[in-house]
């Protein structure tokens, strides 16, 4: 990594630059390179068609661009081939440069936000941010030189680059990256390179719980680590069972460079995302809202060649993270859903994730979204979307009708969904979290869409 390093301050690359390398290892050897050679870099999913590579070229006024032996280079821009010990240049021209926006430090890398809900915005991060979050993640979770953890979530992420990457880095320990998720291959990779602690999302959580029979796994796996997503009690709970291993759930945003919650590993609160670790954390009415050192003061956007920056939070410093909750008398934190999400039925509101989690109570599902179809009489109406446990021969319409019976036993009338329609797949982004604001037009195709 030092040397490779040094490559990246010899090649004259000028910032902004994407990085987009199908091998996990050299995909965290460049990122943890460019910074070390004061280079701005962007990373890239590298499994992105050419046309959506060069779309977010243009979106983040990069200048250069990073990739794989393997990879088409897409466009005319200066293109450069990277591998764990190789930076060579490949051709194409360098974009002309634009000034970028003030901030009080040297900006490291632009991320983009999750998405999930509309569209991403871009993060400036210094890497004083990146390693501050990144040494809390390690202290909340007790690495040393002796802990070897295993993240098989996507390195063009702020998850799998600071919360397994750097932590590792600053803690002397080891990180197993992985290029993807496979749950047939999974525990077999993880007592195979003698994992102690698990790096995952509830997506994966939820098939592992699913798929995986009552047994002894744990081995010298002690805890896994939830974020990215809300995670349901079901399925921490069906995990716990069928592994052995202690869920730790926390809370992040690429905003505050992942990692604003942890629950204390003495004292794991299920159903409570944890307490505020080095961000200031108020709720507001019951708005979530967060400020500190680690809390990007900026969204930078990118267009007609310029760059222009507008602020992330108000004047006071706190910026809103969206997500509605409270904090109990123990300083914990409890999320009950998104501002954007709430369905709102004839003047009745509903919590989407309520709903939600009473359909993930079913061990037949794995994922479940639940959003607002337009009725003429009450304005909205909730409609579920259940994804049912891989290779299951399970008949959708009797899993759909166990469902609604279940909503009916489980929640007051008003939230009950109209429809609970199985699905196929459902838009979903890097690590698994549905991507919801693309859901609403499946909703509307029909009354009963033909996704089944």
């Amino acid at each position: 990594m030092a040397d490779q390093a040094e490559r990246w301050a010899a090649s004259g690359l000028e910032g902004p630059v994407g990085l987009a390398l199908a091998d996990p290892v050299a995909m965290a050897t460049n990122f943890c390179a460019a910074l070390a050679a004061g280079v701005v870099v962007a990373p890239l999913d590298p499994g992105s068609p050419g046309p959506d590579i060069e779309a977010r070229v243009a979106a983040l006024g990069l200048r250069s661009l990073v990739v794989g032996p393997d990879m088409t280079h897409p466009g005319d821009i200066e293109g450069w081939t990277a591998g764990r010990r190789e930076l060579t240049r490949r051709g194409g021209s360098r974009r002309p440069g634009a000034d970028l926006p003030d901030r009080p430090e040297r900006v490291s890398a632009l991320m983009a936000s999750s998405g999930t809900t509309g569209a991403p915005k871009i993060v400036p991060l210094t890497e004083a941010q990146l390693l501050l979050t990144a040494e809390g993640v390690a202290r909340e979770l007790g690495l040393d030189a002796g802990e070897r953890g295993y993240s098989p979530l996507p390195l063009f992420h702020i998850n799998g680059l600071v919360v397994g990457v750097l932590s590792a880095l600053v803690s002397g320990s080891t990180i197993i990256v992985d290029d993807h998720f496979s749950r047939r291959s999974f525990w077999s990779t993880v007592h195979g390179r003698g994992a102690t602690w698990l790096n995952l999302v509830p997506a994966i959580l939820s098939i592992l719980g699913s798929v995986t029979r009552p047994s002894p796994h744990a081995g010298k796996v002690r805890l896994a680590r939830s974020a990215s997503a809300p995670l349901p009690p079901a399925v921490r709970e069906r995990f716990e069972a069928a592994t052995g291993i202690a869920v730790v759930e926390t809370y992040g945003m690429t905003e505050a460079a992942s990692q604003i919650t942890a629950n204390p590993l003495g004292d794991v609160r299920p159903g409570s995302v944890g307490r505020p670790v080095d961000v200031e954390l108020r709720v507001l009415g019951d708005r979530v809202q967060i400020r500190g050192e680690r809390v990007t003061p900026v969204y930078w956007r990118f267009e007609d060649r310029r760059w222009t920056s507008r602020a992330a939070g108000g004047p006071d410093g706190w910026l809103d993270t969206g997500d509605l909750g409270r904090v109990d008398a123990a300083g914990y934190v409890h999320l009950v859903g998104r501002d954007g999400d709430v369905i709102n039925r004839g003047g009745e509101k509903v919590q989407p994730r309520e709903v939600e989690d009473v359909l993930l109570g079913d061990c037949r599902v794995v994922a479940a979204v639940v959003v607002a179809r337009p009725h003429s009489t009450v304005g909205e109406e909730p409609v579920a979307y259940v994804l049912p446990a891989p290779d299951t021969d399970i008949d959708a319409d009797t899993l759909a009708a166990d469902l609604l019976e279940r909503c009916r036993s489980h929640l007051s009338r008003f939230k009950h969904p109209a429809e609970v329609l199985v699905a196929r797949s459902l838009p979903a982004g890097p690590t698994g979290k549905v991507k919801r604001a693309l859901v609403p037009s499946l909703a509307t195709l029909s009354t009963r869409p033909t996704i089944r």
